[in-house]
Order: structure tokens, then sequence, then C-alpha cells
């Protein structure tokens, strides 16, 4: 029997889509317990996967050589996590300073009205000292909670490093599989792409953690400079923040700018931190990222904006980390068909000459 094209009208076709992606968005929201884990657990596993072929190299048994990648992991977001809640207790305690210091931000005010205009509005006397420490406190709360539930929803807790363990332990399955489903395709070519998406990402991963380094080096170097204090722990977390891109860096500044201006005696010292924040963007921007980092993800930035928007709506935190090698990764799966490559021309950023079908010549 010949074999008969399916075919269905566009407004069928869009209506297709649109269901799709409802149902899509519907499934993440629901499941964003289970996924955000299994999507961190594998890109874990990518990380680590040179580590565990080197120690299978040499003769160390998979199961041994995943163990061991899952330990170094454990270790490092342990690590981590203890250092940004041991910070966030310390600093949230100095607020109790904050008084005297708005106080005599206050006087600094009524002296330059009265100066200037002849008015006294008697700032100073009108700030409520008892009513402001106990904001701050409830607020000093509120801030190491958000970090805490922050760090909970990106380590997955117990999930991820079992989920990183198992996709190491089966990854040449995921490399089968793939070859099953596009098996109309060369099984080596398939196996190709898979393997230069797993470099990619790689890649991707490396080339931001060696700017975070980077980063993180230069902010606690100005930072110190400067004079402000928790240096180290403002450098790290700014460095960290700048992974999620257009927002995360000016979260990270704006942390120590207002923890500067509440806390030091001039105002020079939160402009001293903007202006040592526009010089570290600019070397970032122009020669850190594209230097080391370069187009590994190949993402244009409307996709980009996009995503992350779309990623902190329904993820918050974590997906608007995961969501750009999420990205980079359908792009290079798109690729493999040919049904799916015009999906793969819109989520990437090189130019390429769209060529127009012409006019029907059957139409009579």
């Amino acid at each position: 029997m010949r074999a008969h094209n399916f075919y269905l009208p566009p407004y069928l076709k869009a209506l297709t889509v649109m269901l799709f992606i409802i149902v899509l968005v519907f499934f993440l929201i629901v499941g964003k317990g289970l996924l955000v884990p299994i999507f961190m657990g594998g890109f874990f596993a990518i990380l680590f996967t040179p580590l565990s072929n080197f120690l299978e190299k040499h003769k160390f048994p998979r199961t041994l050589a995943c163990f061991i990648s899952l330990l170094l992991m454990t270790a490092l977001v342990v690590g981590l996590i203890s250092f940004v809640i041991s910070n966030v207790v310390s600093f949230t305690k100095d607020f109790t300073n904050v008084t005297d210091r708005l106080v005599g931000v206050a006087g600094e005010i009524d002296q330059w009205t009265l100066s200037k205009f002849g008015i006294n509005e008697n700032l100073e006397d009108k700030i409520d000292s008892n009513a402001l420490i106990e904001y701050l406190n409830q607020n000093s709360k509120s801030i190491t909670a958000f970090a805490l539930n922050a760090i909970g929803s990106i380590s997955g807790l117990v999930l991820i490093p079992i989920f990183m363990f198992f996709l190491l332990l089966y990854r040449d399955h995921l490399t089968k599989m793939m070859v099953m489903i596009y098996r109309e395709k060369d099984p080596v070519l398939v196996k190709m792409r898979i393997s230069s998406l797993r470099k990619l990402i790689q890649s991707y991963i490396v080339g931001v953690g060696k700017v975070m380094i980077i980063l993180a080096i230069l902010n606690i170097t100005a930072y110190s400079l400067i004079g402000i204090k928790h240096a180290i722990f403002f450098g790290i977390i700014g460095a960290i923040l700048n992974i999620i891109p257009y927002i995360g860096p000016l979260i990270g500044v704006s942390l120590p700018v207002i923890y500067s201006f509440l806390t030091m005696d001039s105002i020079l010292y939160p402009v001293l931190v903007l202006g040592a924040y526009q010089i570290i963007q600019f070397l970032e921007g122009n020669f850190l990222t594209p230097k080391i980092v370069g187009g590994n993800v190949n993402l244009n930035a409307f996709i980009t904006f996009l995503g992350l928007l779309v990623g902190g709506s329904i993820w918050g935190i974590a997906g608007m980390i995961l969501v750009i090698p999420t990205l980079a990764i359908l792009r290079e799966i798109f690729d493999l068909s040919e049904h799916t490559k015009p999906f793969a021309l819109l989520l990437g950023e090189e130019k390429e000459d769209i060529k127009y079908l012409p006019e029907d010549e059957n139409t009579e």
C-alpha cells in the first residue's frame, strides 16, 4: 500500500501548537518539584562526565567512577550552601547600627535644606529607632529565609545527586535511545551530534565557571580596596548571580550598594561600589565572556530574554539558571530533523538566507 501524507489545515496546526504549549507549561508548573532536580542532575552529570570517563579509562568500575564524581559534586554544593548561610546570618546582624546611620543622614538632609531653602523638616526627630530596629530584624529573617529557599530550589536537596548518579551511570542508554528515535538518520551521525551536544554544554558550564571565578576575584579585590565589610561574600554572590543574564548582575551589585549605604558613614562607599561594578561589567561583557564562553550556546538575544522571563515565572531562580543551557540543548535536538529545523533556526542567532518557495506551478 502507498503511504499517504497526513495533512492538517493551517488553523488546526496552529491550534495543535497552542494546546501543546498550554499542556507543556501546565506540566512544568505542576512537576516543578521533580523536574528541577532532574534538570540540575542532568547538567551536573554532563559536567562530571569527563571525570567519570577519565576514571573509567584508569580501570575504575563505572559505578565507582560515578560515585566518586557524586562525592565531589556533593562536597562543592554543601560547601557553597554552608558559605552562603553563614554569611547571610552574619551580615544581617550588622543592621543593628542602621538607625544611627539613618539618623545621621536625616540630620545632613535637614542642614542642607535649611541652608539652601530655609526649611527645616526635623527628619532626624521623626525617625522611630525602636520601630526601625524591629522592622530590620524581621526583614533580616526574611533575607535568611529567602536565601535558604533559593538554595533549596536550586540544589534539589537529596534528589539532585541521585539523578546525577543515575544519569551518569546510564548515559550510554540515553545515547542508544536517541539513536533509536532518529533511526532514519545515520547512527554514527546521531552519536556525533550527541557527543557534540555534550561537549557544547560542558564548554558552556566550564566557561561560565571560569568567568565566575575571575569575577569573584575582581569583585572581592574591588570591595576590599573600597573598604566594604563582607567583601568575600558580596564578591562571590555577585559572581554567582552573574550566570543569570541581565537580571543577575543588577541583583549582585544592589546587595553591597544597599549594605554600604545602610552601614557605612559616607555616601561615597555605595558610589564607589557602583563605579567598580560598571568597570567589572565592562570587562566581563567585552573581554571575559566573549573570549572564555564565546558563542557556545548560540542563542539569539530575544529568545534568551524571553526564556529568562518564562523560566523565572515558572521555576523562579532555578528556572532562570536552567533555561539557557536547556534552550541550547533543544536547539541542537531540533537541528537533527528536517521537520524541526525551523525551530532550531528560531532559537539560533546565525543569519541564514531564507529561500522562499515559488508559487505552486501546478495551480490552474
